[in-house]
């Protein structure tokens, strides 16, 4: 059973609750930063209006629709296993936060059907999933607006004879919806997350084997490529098992979670559900083996995927207060405040890479669109190597990509501001999208 299936659907009442105004701020920034990465034609209320409608024909080649969606950071290139996740966590993160989010409750949806609209459409096609569109080797070679992009829109896909597991699952999960306000949307993406998630487990193989350069080495799945949790809510297995080679396998990784590897997100999911009952093994013990790894006061810290694995303690802490349980990690007792304690220290330090949030924030950050001119300061095209002298100076982004959270400081917490360091400045997706639901935790209790 997909994530879908287990978070249901998602019908959020507004609460408006007076909190903090910098949690505040950075929530609708943090949501704001979305609307930076939509590619397409852009609606009406858009409301980062330095960006502009862009790769008006993908899916042309295929003689299918795949307008619409998010680029994946700072390139002109649709990656659909990274923007299913990202949209996922999007909805998760109104289904366990939205309730504090007020105003921007409304924004978060919209960013989850901006992304949620694509992925029907990329799975529109019985017995293909698009696995990604634009060929990233010339997209990479290029420095280019993506109101310019003349690059190939290559539409990489899936199928019956190319199968690609991981993403088709994923993308099965991704598309949660709003039961109470759009039934029949509702209806339609449960039925179409069904259909991919049966074609990705009767179809096995790994994505990269089938696209290969059309995903790699930019996003690879080099783990397993299928999670299952098998039957449905009130009939949960005793155990999470996931596909590995063509095997099926207990699922080990219990404190990773990001867009290629879901253990600690699956365990966390399921124990809000079976916590104090008969089914609370493996989830419960796993979930605490993940919570103590990543406090501080563990020997074993592991923070690689900082906000998604912060959102995870977080939504465990919630489940944990609804149960009135605590963790034991063996040398001590974490109690949840030392949780919401944790948490507002990785936002303390989140604020210095959130872009446009304080005063003092990265200038440089690496992103096609926002370090070139607007095409309204500059209509006219500016072609792939063009793009290159803004790419090299060291002059500050013409445009603010609001919200946007970039990789951050090195090993030795040292950050220079240049954007010819992908790693240490691109903003992501799937950095931000954890950070929504925290955000509006916060937001609610300062």
């Amino acid at each position: 059973m997909t994530l879908l299936t287990l978070l249901a659907v998602l019908g959020m009442v507004i609460v408006d609750k007076v909190g903090s105004q910098n949690y505040g701020d950075a929530l609708s920034k943090c949501i704001l930063f979305f609307e930076g990465q939509r590619t397409g034609k852009l609606p009406s209320n858009q409301r980062m209006i330095w960006r502009k409608d862009s790769t008006l024909r993908d899916g042309s080649d295929l003689g299918m629709d795949l307008l619409g969606g998010y680029y994946d950071a700072g390139d002109n290139v649709k990656f659909n296993f990274p923007m299913a996740f990202s949209t996922t966590m999007l909805a998760w993160s109104v289904i366990e936060f939205g309730q504090f989010m007020g105003p921007d409750l409304q924004h978060a949806q919209d960013s989850i059907r901006w992304g949620a609209d694509y992925l029907l459409k990329s799975t529109d096609l019985p017995g293909k999933v698009t696995a990604a569109v634009g060929n990233p080797i010339a997209d990479h070679n290029c420095w280019e607006r993506p109101e310019d992009m003349d690059t190939p829109r290559t539409s990489y896909v899936v199928n019956q004879t190319h199968p690609g597991s991981e993403v088709s699952a994923e993308t099965a999960a991704a598309p949660l919806v709003f039961k109470s306000a759009h039934h029949r949307y509702s209806i339609l993406l449960v039925n179409r997350a069904k259909e991919v998630f049966e074609f990705a487990d009767k179809v096995r193989g790994n994505y990269k084997d089938s696209v290969g350069q059309g995903v790699c080495p930019f996003y690879c799945d080099w783990g397993s490529y299928s999670y299952m949790v098998q039957n449905n809510i009130p009939n949960l297995p005793r155990r999470v098992i996931r596909l590995v080679n063509g095997d099926l396998q207990a699922a080990k990784n219990f404190a990773e979670f990001g867009w290629d590897t879901k253990d600690a997100g699956i365990n966390v999911l399921v124990s809000g559900l079976v916590m104090n009952s008969t089914s609370a093994e493996p989830y419960v013990p796993q979930a605490d083996r993940f919570v103590c790894s990543v406090l501080p006061e563990s020997p074993y810290n592991n923070m690689q995927h900082a906000t998604a694995l912060s959102f995870l303690l977080l939504v465990y802490a919630q489940y944990l207060k609804k149960h009135d349980g605590s963790v034991n990690c063996g040398t001590f007792v974490a109690a949840l405040s030392r949780f919401e304690q944790i948490e507002k220290g990785q936002i303390t330090y989140w604020e210095r890479t959130h872009w446009g949030f304080s005063q003092k924030f990265p200038k440089r950050i690496h992103h096609r669109a926002s370090s070139l001119p607007s095409i309204g300061a500059h209509p006219r095209h500016i072609n792939c190597k063009d793009g290159s002298p803004y790419y090299e100076t060291l002059k500050p982004n013409p445009n603010l990509l609001t919200g946007a959270i970039i990789g951050g400081p090195d090993m030795k917490d040292q950050f220079p501001d240049n954007r010819t360091n992908a790693g240490e400045s691109e903003p992501t997706t799937y950095i931000n999208a954890p950070l929504v639901g925290i955000l509006a935790y916060f937001k609610a209790f300062p």
